[in-house]
């Protein structure tokens, strides 16, 4: 099988910034190894090998205590990596997985004693279509018996189309990487206005990771720092973070997770923001072992 190149830098710099106790990351992936875990078959995306010890190492030198592995689209609905990874660090290592619409509660059920909390889709021109609005619909009057929630990873221009059926579904809706809006264009831009309005609904929340893909500058992505900055301002109790690491798909070189890191003093500049956005609200929303 061929694999792309590594999507992470080896040695990323030791941050600055000093995170609180029970810091987590709600955001990254595992790749490989694909002799143990190979990649979907009919996945046109095949990374470069980023197993959970390197990944570990990440969050160690980092002060990161808990995280939420999200699962890949190059390993498909197998999500036999991500629970490994999960099950090396049990209780403070949680799971989102990719599972079909149709998914039945017995695999639910499944998923969930592995530690799984959530099924992501994807409305990414790159990547495998999701659900469609009904199937979310369907899902959304299931998932709450199971304490799970949905999280979409979307095109910013989606955001205000999809806006009405978010709205009403009656459950906890995470929205990936800021809408994936284009800081280039301003806080006034549509699709930002629209997700500002979006989150006006309690049960929204947004992951104000991404910002090296929101920038359209090189790092430190000085220009993305005002969108999620506005963001744990206005919606201090349903916002989250994560480092998206080990990176996939990222337009240059990877960037270097220990810029990442220090971006949060800018993100969340007031302790009472940081312990929010990296302790108080995942252990809300993911409810980890204490």
């Amino acid at each position: 099988m061929s694999i792309g190149a590594r999507t992470f830098i080896d040695t990323p710099r030791k941050p600055h910034i000093r995170l609180p106790a029970g810091a987590c990351d709600t955001h990254c992936h595992v790749f490989g190894p694909v002799a143990k875990f190979p990649y979907a078959p009919e996945s046109k995306f095949r990374p470069g090998e980023a197993p959970k010890e390197r990944l570990f190492a990440l969050h160690d030198m980092a002060g990161i205590e808990r995280c939420v592995v999200v699962q890949s689209g190059c390993h498909g609905f197998d999500n036999a990596v991500t629970a490994d990874a999960i099950a090396a660090r049990k209780g403070r290592y949680l799971g989102v997985a990719l599972l079909p619409p149709g998914v039945s509660d017995e695999e639910i059920a499944r998923h969930d004693r592995q530690g799984f909390r959530a099924i992501r889709f994807n409305y990414m021109g790159h990547l495998a279509p999701g659900a469609t609005m009904d199937e979310l619909r369907a899902l959304g009057r299931r998932l709450p018996d199971f304490g799970w929630h949905l999280q979409l990873h979307m095109e910013a221009a989606l955001i205000e189309e999809m806006a009405p059926v978010i709205r009403e579904l009656p459950l906890p809706v995470v929205i990936d990487h800021m809408g994936r809006v284009d800081a280039s264009l301003g806080l006034d831009q549509a699709p930002f206005t629209a997700l500002m309005k979006l989150l006006e609904k309690e049960h929204v929340w947004v992951k104000v990771s991404g910002s090296e893909r929101s920038s359209r500058q090189e790092a430190p992505y000085a220009d993305a720092v005002p969108f999620a900055r506005t963001l744990v301002e206005t919606f201090s109790d349903r916002v989250l973070w994560g480092t998206d690491w080990p990176h996939p798909n990222f337009r240059a070189d990877p960037p270097d997770d220990g810029v990442l890191f220090d971006l949060l003093a800018q993100i969340a500049p007031t302790p009472a923001l940081l312990q929010a956005l990296m302790v108080d609200n995942p252990q809300r929303l993911y409810r980890f072992e204490a």
